[in-house]
């Protein structure tokens, strides 16, 4: 059963990453956020940063599916970072526990409110990440999932993918614990990596693999320059899509990985495009922003999709 409205469209969160490590001068080790949980500093900047998320849902009457610190919550990462399994588990507790408090006198004044996991791939997700099959991929999500289940989310974001058999083992895992999960795709212009299918092919595949057990599908971590082009054959698997989660910048993703500052992009540009392709899209439930974005960019993105309710 979906956690959603019907009839409601959602805003979430932007860029976390990016705006706490350029806007805000913390370091991400591994580019994993959670563990500054530790550090009350940055704690403090993330309550402030999430407020202005809320604010935003509040001013334009949206649902907020909120969630981000856990991105990079699972073990592989988890042991880079020198952590082991009791110590990610509390870590993926915690994660949670702030979500719930830093929105806690939201619930009132929202819609609805979502309190999410966010699931990223095993590996980093601009590599190709070849050597993951179905079954490794469900064995390995899994554990997360399991950090997810107990602390009771009301559903999982998987964000960037690329591989399709991750995402089929990703959902299966997903499905074994029982967690409604939106599954995001990393699009670029090869889609989704050399030689493999379209959009709507990776969809149907996707599909078939997990009987659909998929809320939705979403796009993130690329400019509306770049994925558009990719919506041209969607067809009927169009309602299949159902999150818009931008970068800022139309420059290359390696790119803005090296470039060491924050690109904020043309956030009036981007509002544009959103509210076209809300009309161009209107099963789209979620929207919200990636690399770079942040409330300024969510306001602007609210304004313009908003107002078109969702089927």
């Amino acid at each position: 059963m979906s956690p959603f409205l019907h009839g409601l469209r959602y805003l979430t969160e932007g860029g976390q990453e990016t705006e706490l490590m350029y806007g805000y001068g913390f370091d991400l080790p591994q580019f994993a956020l959670f563990p500054l949980l530790d550090n009350a500093a940055a704690v403090a900047r993330l309550t402030e940063m999430y407020e202005a998320v809320l604010d935003v849902g509040v001013r334009h009457g949206m649902g907020v599916m909120l969630g981000g610190l856990d991105y990079r919550a699972s073990p592989d990462w988890a042991e880079a970072l020198g952590l082991d399994a009791a110590a990610l588990t509390a870590f993926q507790q915690r994660a949670i526990d702030f979500l719930r408090t830093v929105s806690a006198p939201y619930r009132a004044r929202l819609p609805h409110l979502l309190i999410t996991g966010c699931v990223g791939p095993q590996g980093d997700a601009y590599g190709r990440n070849e050597t993951v099959t179905i079954a490794s991929a469900e064995a390995y999500h899994a554990v997360q999932m399991t950090n997810l289940a107990a602390a009771q989310v009301d559903l999982v974001q998987a964000m960037t993918f690329t591989n399709i058999d991750e995402v089929i083992g990703v959902i299966r895992a997903a499905r074994s614990h029982d967690l409604p999960i939106v599954m995001s795709l990393m699009p670029d212009s090869a889609m989704l990596v050399a030689g493999q299918p379209t959009l709507r092919q990776a969809i149907e595949l996707i599909d078939a693999a997990t009987d659909s057990y998929a809320l939705f599908y979403g796009l993130n971590c690329s400019h509306p320059l770049e994925f558009e082009p990719l919506l041209d054959d969607i067809g009927d698997r169009a309602h299949r899509l159902g999150a818009l989660r931008p970068n800022a910048s139309s420059k290359e993703k390696v790119e803005l990985c090296q470039i060491g500052h924050l690109e904020r992009g043309d956030p009036p540009d981007l509002a544009v495009r959103m509210g076209h392709l809300a009309q161009r899209l209107p099963d789209v439930v979620a929207w919200g922003g990636c690399c770079g974005t942040w409330d300024e960019h969510l306001d602007q993105i609210a304004a313009a999709v908003s107002h078109r309710p969702a089927n």
